[in-house]
């Protein structure tokens, strides 16, 4: 296990388009503090076209190890080396770690993340109860792909993807085989709310309203709130700014909500741990984003 004193300075970076919202710098920056080591972590507006490029300069040790969001997490895997079966399983990619070897491994720790946050935000519900609940989840990119994976493997029975091409929604029927779960999933347009009764837990994954992004009340429009039961829960994964239309509408309804600092701050201390093979100071990380 790599010790602080011994340790030589690597850099690290989270690439995206848009990124000036993002607040892993900081995160990481804190975590790097209270274990003394030396490292520096910043944030990275990549262009489409730049992508191969910056993938090329991981490799290079440029940099030591990236994470990813969006709009890449998908289109990077075509210039990565190998995929993580974390990576494999959702068909997107928010780390990537470089071998002593050279090659790029993709990872992806948003499922995870996601996990624990849903988990958390209904402590008691049994892996029965989640089988029980219909799930709702808006949007069709990475985020999306991992929220239907998380879903998938905490048992839930029934996930609708909701997004603006249900086309992309319902391929996203094959992550639900590839994580051999008895899942079935539905794809509807964003205007459809006849099942919104049966809903147990909603999950928004787009960038509406996030800093930068596209206005927020288009995506909490395309719930209907009122027909929710009143134990459904609702995370939000945008966490720039703290409050979000979809956030203001769930809990104007009595539901119990997230935003998406806790999914950020699991993912980032798993690429942490991917990185560094040290264990990754949570608690200091968290307080980090709060600040």
């Amino acid at each position: 296990m790599t010790t602080a004193s011994q340790d030589r300075a690597r850099r690290f970076a989270v690439i995206g388009d848009p990124v000036a919202h993002t607040k892993s710098p900081r995160m990481h920056g804190a975590a790097f503090r209270a274990l003394n080591l030396p490292h520096s972590y910043e944030a990275l507006r990549v262009l489409p076209g730049d992508l191969e490029r910056v993938v090329q300069q991981l490799r290079a040790r440029t940099y030591d190890g990236l994470n990813v969001t969006v709009p890449h997490k998908e289109n990077v895997l075509a210039f990565v080396d190998e995929l993580d079966p974390s990576a494999r399983a959702v068909g997107a990619a928010n780390t990537l770690v470089c071998n002593p070897n050279g090659s790029v491994v993709a990872h992806n720790t948003d499922v995870p993340a996601l996990v624990a946050e849903l988990r958390e935000l209904a402590p008691e519900r049994t892996v029965e109860a989640w089988g029980e609940k219909q799930a709702l989840v808006l949007g069709s990119g990475g985020a999306a792909r991992a929220a239907v994976v998380a879903l998938a493997v905490m048992g839930v029975r029934l996930i609708t993807v909701r997004a603006r091409s249900v086309d992309r929604a319902t391929k996203l029927s094959e992550l639900v085989m590839r994580a051999g779960a008895p899942a079935l999933l539905r794809a509807q347009p964003l205007a459809a709310t006849e099942h919104d009764g049966g809903f147990g837990v909603v999950v928004q994954t787009t960038t509406c309203g996030m800093e930068g992004g596209p206005p927020g009340e288009a995506i909490s429009g395309a719930v209907d709130w009122d027909r929710l039961a009143s134990e459904a829960v609702a995370l939000d994964v945008v966490y720039s700014p703290p409050e979000t239309p979809f956030l203001r509408a769930a809990f104007g309804r009595g539901l119990r909500v997230k935003n998406g600092l806790g999914m950020l701050t699991g993912q980032g201390a798993l690429a942490f741990e991917l990185w560094l093979g040290v264990r990754a100071p949570r608690d200091v990380m968290r307080a980090a984003l709060a600040s």
